[in-house]
């Protein structure tokens, strides 16, 4: 099973491009902290279908914040965890089973205007108000599930949250990532349940860890404070490069 898996894996039609796509979503994350899924998935869906990409990624995603667990444990605002999580939890299962049933050009279509409406929203400089009301964690972690399920973006509505909040900046990384990392071990959870996830996209996944990885910290490696306008206008020129090219309407 293995080797006839390894062989699939490595004969996948464009591997080549999944590898260099997985590296740039890691240098993109490694100098301006956010990026790569928007990066990674309208290459991906390109290759492999919706759930693949999604599998792929989230396998691959897991490896990199590993290191920092531990330490952004301390930091995290657990009753905030509590309320994304058990929202996005209650929605990622039915926004799974759609992306499941949908034809996967819509997908592509849709990882890509989501990808440019979030880069919209971006460089617009939108904030929402300050010290919104708890509840609200709740329709901010359904959207999310809703996002992550049917794009493989969960991030954008955590962050746009937790930017209005009174928070430290340490501590809004810190709920950030704890966040993205229990969404990539719970869709994965879900996949399983779900009978979606597959043994291929995990080898691919285990095979682009490395890429995302080296991206990353090659990004971390050249960022400089001083240039932190000029790497977010990269990384903005990139993504909207990466989900522009990938639109079906070129092919």
């Amino acid at each position: 099973m293995l080797s006839a898996g390894l062989a699939e894996a490595v004969a996948l039609d464009g591997l080549i491009w999944l590898v260099l796509a997985a590296f740039l979503a890691g240098l993109i994350r490694g100098f301006s902290g956010f990026g790569s899924a928007m990066v990674f998935l309208p290459v991906a869906g390109q290759f492999v279908s919706p759930i693949w990409a999604l599998s792929i990624l989230a396998v691959m995603d897991l490896f990199g914040p590993l290191p920092l667990l531990r330490a952004a444990s301390k930091k995290v605002m657990r009753a905030d965890l509590f309320r994304l999580i058990s929202a996005m939890l209650l929605v990622l299962p039915l926004a799974l089973w759609v992306l499941s049933r949908s034809e996967p050009i819509l997908f592509r279509y849709l990882v890509s205007g989501l990808t440019l409406a979030l880069l919209a929203l971006l460089l617009s400089g939108l904030r929402l108000p300050a010290n919104l009301p708890k509840p609200l964690l709740y329709m901010v972690g359904a959207i999310s599930g809703a996002t992550g399920g049917l794009a493989g973006l969960p991030g954008p509505p955590v962050i746009f949250y937790f930017m209005a909040s009174p928070y430290a900046a340490d501590r809004v990384r810190a709920n950030t990532l704890i966040y993205l990392f229990s969404f990539d071990v719970l869709i994965l959870m879900v996949m399983i349940l779900g009978a979606y996830l597959q043994f291929v996209p995990i080898l691919i996944g285990l095979m682009l860890a490395a890429p995302i990885a080296l991206g990353n910290l090659a990004g971390a490696k050249i960022f400089n404070p001083e240039y932190e306008k000029l790497y977010r206008i990269i990384a903005f020129c990139l993504i909207a490069f990466s989900a522009i090219h990938s639109m079906p309407v070129w092919e």
